[in-house]
């Protein structure tokens, strides 16, 4: 299956955007709106003006993903409009793809050890 793995950076662009746009479109727009390397290894979130579709762009080292999901009923939550990008988590990812409320997942910090024991 093809997906996202692992420990990524996530990052949300604020602003929605044309959703006519595919994979070359939204690579684009990173480089020139977000000023980031969309062949980084970032995911790079991006929402449509009706808030019930999302798209993931993100290169996996082979070639560039693009991952659309649109919600039948309901909206996905999302941050208020503005520029620039938002990060998010993993855990925060999974749950906004899945139409929750990705706000309310939180990490654990824990403080680094001193030594090994």
């Amino acid at each position: 299956m093809i997906g996202i793995e692992g420990a990524v950076r996530v990052l949300v662009a604020a602003k929605p955007v044309d959703f006519r746009k595919g994979m070359d479109g939204l690579a684009a727009l990173v480089q020139q709106q977000l000023r980031a390397d969309p062949f980084s290894g970032v995911v790079y979130v991006f929402r449509s003006k009706r808030s019930d579709r999302v798209k993931l762009l993100h290169w996996d080292g082979t070639g560039l993903v693009l991952i659309a999901k649109r919600l039948e009923a309901g909206q996905f939550r999302w941050p208020a409009i503005r520029d620039g990008v938002i990060r998010l988590t993993p855990a925060q990812l999974s749950a906004l793809v899945e139409g929750l409320d990705w706000t309310r997942v939180r990490g654990v910090r824990v403080p680094r050890p001193t030594s090994a024991s």
